[in-house]
This record gives structure tokens, sequence and C-alpha cells, in this order.
């Protein structure tokens, strides 16, 4: 993000220098990229590299002189600590210190997380063990939504995924009490409008839908996940173009994901299932033509996301039906070839369509 206002700044001096836009309007539009600048940053980087480091140390010395303390001490020490933890992120809230608010919150996520763990050890609780990666993450999101911490509020979901993950390891079929998980995150995320959380939750439903066809399940479930990030992208485009301009943006971001969802479902079908070379042929045409007219839409709309997303699926399909046809080369080179001859095709077409629109604008 900062190379790309960098990159503004640069193209916002040579239109000043060029006359193009006032003095005052390139002060204006500087202030206003300033304003929008990443809050992180890299001394926000560094806080929460050194709150990780110190959690981590913190721990070490703990492990290490664990069975040396009596066990009332033991407690007084992670009190203090979670104590000294949120108190220093208090109160470096209080002074507008964000960013190494998030680095002493973190540290006490991290604490609470040890906590739970030694504590667990300390009076031989046993249980079911994702129940502690479940309580952790919802000290971390109490924290993040009570001290308005990203860097609590990001580790929420990676928890999560962790406790779903571990839940699923311990049975069969699908563990679905993932979602309701997923959506407390996701609307704390929404609630405090950070948008690189709502990346987090867009990656964690994605992974969790690609799941749901290698799972114990009922046949066809490959087709469903397919099916499913079709959903997505036409409920994304349906944002788009129909109800809400200002939709746009978050309609392109699940449309990204529901890409990737539905690339995943005809990928497994056709690589990770049994099936005929009619079959084959059939998959691997539809997942051409959708991955061409991603790419198509993404050239078109001078969308970078959607287009490289289209080229680097279609350049997985391909690697993938080269290396599943290898033994018949005659039949993958002929494949190769129409492929070759389809999409040069529609690379003319698409430049003629460029030209033309280039023209109409022009006249």
């Amino acid at each position: 993000m900062w190379q790309t206002r960098k990159r503004m700044l640069k193209d916002v001096k040579r239109w000043q220098d060029q006359g193009w836009i006032s003095d005052d309007g390139a002060a204006a539009i500087a202030r206003d990229l300033e304003s929008r600048a990443n809050p992180f940053g890299t001394a926000g980087a560094l806080a929460i590299l050194g709150a990780v480091l110190i959690g981590f140390a913190a721990m070490s010395f703990v492990a290490a002189n664990w069975q040396d303390m009596p066990r009332l001490a033991r407690l007084g020490l992670l009190f203090a600590g979670l104590s000294a933890s949120y108190g220093a992120a208090g109160y470096l809230a209080t002074r507008n210190m964000d960013r190494f608010a998030n680095a002493a919150t973190l540290t006490g996520v991290g604490m609470f997380g040890a906590s739970i763990m030694l504590i667990a050890q300390m009076f031989h609780i046993e249980g079911n063990p994702p129940d502690a990666v479940l309580m952790w993450g919802a000290g971390a999101l109490l924290a993040g939504v009570a001290l308005s911490s990203t860097a609590a509020l990001g580790a929420t979901m990676p928890l999560a995924m962790l406790w779903g993950g571990w839940q699923q390891s311990l049975q069969d079929g699908v563990y679905w009490w993932f979602l309701p998980v997923w959506a407390i995150v996701t609307a704390a995320y929404t609630w405090h409008r950070w948008r690189p959380g709502l990346h987090l939750s867009g990656i964690a439903l994605t992974l969790f839908t690609i799941c749901l066809g290698f799972l114990s399940w009922v046949g066809g479930s490959h087709v469903t996940v397919a099916l499913l990030g079709l959903g997505a992208v036409g409920a994304a485009f349906l944002g788009r173009y129909v109800l809400q301009k200002d939709l746009e943006d978050d309609s392109i971001v699940v449309a990204g994901y529901g890409m990737v969802t539905t690339f995943a479902g005809l990928f497994a079908l056709q690589f990770f299932e049994t099936t005929t070379l009619q079959g084959l042929i059939l998959l691997a045409v539809i997942t051409l033509a959708l991955l061409l007219a991603a790419i198509y839409w993404g050239v078109k709309n001078e969308n970078r996301t959607i287009a490289w997303l289209g080229y680097t699926g279609f350049s997985i399909e391909v690697l993938g039906l080269y290396f599943k046809t290898f033994e018949t080369l005659l039949g993958s080179s002929l494949f190769f070839l129409v492929a070759g001859i389809i999409v040069m095709a529609l690379a003319g077409a698409a430049y003629k369509l460029h030209t033309r629109s280039d023209l109409m604008e022009a006249h």
C-alpha cells in the first residue's frame, strides 16, 4: 500500500508541474493520501515483533522455572503479566500511541493463551484440548473489541481456524460449528470496519468451503464446492451491477474468493477424482472458459486482482492437464494447440475491442 501511495504522490507532483492541478489541490491530495496511510507502519511492525519476542521470552522463562515455583507464585506471575500487558495497552491508547498499544494488547493475548495452557497443566485439568484454543480466541476477540486493537482482532481468526481444524481432525464429517464462530469474528471485523480482517474472514471461509470437498460427505461434494463458488461470484456481480454502486469494491473482493473456490472445486474434480477422458475434457473446457472470461473481465475493467487470479488459475490448469495427459503426448499437443489458438483469437478480439473503445472516446 505504501508503494501505491508513493507512486501516486509522484504522479501528483508531475501533474502539478505540468499545470494540470493547482498547488492547493496537490497539497489537499497529499493530505488525503496521508490520512489514508496504513496506521501499522515500520514502528508498528517493530513493536509487534517486539511484543511477540517478549511474549516468547516470558513463556520460556516461566517454563524453565515453572516446577520450582510455588503454585500461588505461578498464579500471581500469570496475573501480573496479564495486568501489565493490558494496563500498558490502555495507557498507550490514552496517549494516542495506537501502534504500541496494539503491541501491548498482542502481548496480553499471548500471555492469556500461555496462562490457559499452564493453569490446565498445573491443576491437571482434562477435557477437550481444542476448547482451550477456543477460549484463547474468545479472549483475543474480547481484547480486540474492548481495546479496538487490530492486532488482537487479527489473531482471533487464525485461532478460530486452528480450533475448527483441530475439532475437525477429531471427528468424521464436517464440523459445522466453525461457521457460527466465523460469523461472530467477522461481525467484529465489520463493526470495526477493518478491511484486512474481512480478508482474513474471506480466506477462512474459502478454505472451509474448499475442504468440504475433501471431507467424508455425500457424493459429488467437489461439485457443491464449485457451485458455491459460482454462487458467490454471481452474488458479487448482482451487488455490483444491480443493487448499489457503493458495493463495487466489496463485490470484487467477494468475486475473487468465489473464483478461487470455483476453481478449487473444478480442479479437484479433474485431478483428485477418477474421471473418464470425456469427463476430463468437458471439465477442462468449462474451467478454461471461466478463467478466460475472468481474465477478459479483469482486463476490460482494469482490475488487476481478477485478471491475475485468472492468469494464475489458467497456468495451474494447463500445467495440471499436461501432467494428466503426459502419456498421450499427441492428444495433449493437439489440446494445447487448440487452446492456444482460442486464446490468441480472444486476445485479438480483446485488442480490437480496446481499440474501438479508444476511438469512440476520442470522438
